[in-house]
């Protein structure tokens, strides 16, 4: 999943990115409110870490922006503020959670989690599809009964196909969910990672799940059996 950290405290925000990112999420990061704003306009993101107190553009009013379009992804306001009259503005203006700084890393995490739960279509921390699960909390992947190891860019890709099954996903979409937006689009490095998980996922298996459509992208579908 792929996450956007506004934040203008570099640390803090390097702090969250590492930690993100050993859990799994693609993220980027956005150190005042302008190009906050842009990135999360121009981009789509599963959710927003987003700081009050931003240069450029305060983050009450880039939410109060992004809602105003109805760009609905899940936002979670980070502030040094812990009065009720700043968090009722994060609440009325359309924020999903609030967490007053400081925070431990694992507060945050456990939120992020729920947040994301809460608007997931399944409510699970689990995803199947036939007879691959994929656990979003302890980041197992299995096939048939059999574990897989998957790298971490590997099982953001997996992730990401699992959530959209049946679904056709450009390459353009699996760039802006997978990859940062610094990623090159124009490279084959999406290619070669579908290939090593097919080589994980489908080989020695009858029934292949992870199927390429000609000029478009891939598709995770039950298919033949060979």
């Amino acid at each position: 999943m792929k996450i956007l950290v506004v934040e203008d405290e570099q640390k803090v925000a390097n702090f969250l990115q590492k930690g993100l990112k050993e859990e799994q999420f693609v993220v980027d990061v956005a150190y005042d409110g302008l190009e906050g704003e842009s990135l999360a306009l121009e981009n789509e993101y599963d959710l927003i870490l987003l700081d009050v107190m931003l240069p450029g553009k305060d983050g009450v009013a880039i939410l109060e922006n992004l809602r105003s379009r109805k760009i609905e992804v899940p936002i979670i306001m980070l502030t040094a503020k812990d009065m009720v009259v700043d968090k009722l503005k994060g609440f009325e203006a359309g924020c999903d959670d609030y967490i007053p700084k400081p925070f431990s890393f694992e507060e945050l995490l456990a939120r992020v989690r729920a947040v994301l739960r809460r608007h997931s279509s399944s409510g699970s921390n689990v995803l199947n599809f036939a007879d691959l699960t994929l656990d979003l909390i302890s980041h197992k992947v299995i096939r048939g009964g059999k574990e897989i190891e998957l790298t971490a860019k590997e099982y953001s890709l997996m992730e990401y196909l699992m959530r959209n099954p049946n679904r056709v996903l450009t390459r353009t979409m699996i760039t802006q969910h997978v990859w940062d937006y610094n990623f090159d689009s124009f490279t084959n490095v999406i290619d070669v990672y579908v290939n090593y998980l097919r080589n994980k996922v489908d080989r020695g298996f009858p029934q292949k799940l992870i199927h390429t459509v000609r000029g478009v992208g891939y598709i995770l579908k039950e298919g033949d059996k060979k």
